[in-house]
């Protein structure tokens, strides 16, 4: 008696989830932002894009203004933080306002910004202005999708550059080994 309600509870659990994988599902799409997107330093508040379709070689002007919640001065930089389905996130800055790599924000301010870039390889993009602030890390707009079409533009790479980083990681690791002693385990 046991055994053939055993049985039967087993049977009914193996149709019941081969049934389950029948019912279609529908597919759904979302990009990996973090769950918080605002910051609790700084609000980015009014974000607006200036275009949603755009040709490679075109730029995109992306405005708000950002409120600072602490009372103390923020050291932050202001960037654009895309996300796309290859692997291009390709776009060259042209401007940024507030100017700089970095700036002040002061307590309770609330400022304007403008953050301009090129287009320079297709594709669709989740873009959010990213706001960088010192000591405590990102924080994203809400962002809109952009799509870029056209050929990709190519920018050369700046050889005087990879040869300096080249020199400048090679000069630490030699100080790492020239001043760490060696243990025998």
């Amino acid at each position: 008696m046991i055994k053939s309600a055993l049985a039967v509870t087993i049977a009914i659990v193996i149709v019941m989830s081969t049934a389950v994988t029948l019912i279609p599902i529908e597919d759904a799409e979302g990009h990996g932002v973090q769950a918080q997107l605002q910051s609790r330093f700084v609000r980015i508040q009014d974000e607006a894009f200036s275009a949603q379709n755009l040709q490679t070689g075109e730029e995109i002007t992306v405005t708000g203004t950002l409120q600072s919640l602490v009372n103390r001065p923020l050291r932050a930089w202001i960037s654009l933080f895309s996300e796309s389905t290859n692997a291009g996130n390709r776009w060259e800055f042209t401007s940024r306002d507030p100017p700089g790599n970095v700036f002040e924000l002061q307590p309770q301010a609330t400022i304007p910004y403008t953050v301009t870039a090129k287009a320079l390889e297709p594709g669709v993009y989740h873009v959010h202005t990213q706001l960088n602030v010192a000591t405590v890390g990102p924080g994203l707009g809400p962002g809109q999708t952009v799509q870029v079409t056209g050929p990709a533009i190519l920018k050369p790479v700046p050889w005087e550059n990879v040869w300096y980083q080249v020199i400048l990681i090679g000069a630490g690791l030699a100080v790492t080994f020239a001043t760490r002693p060696w243990q025998v385990i």
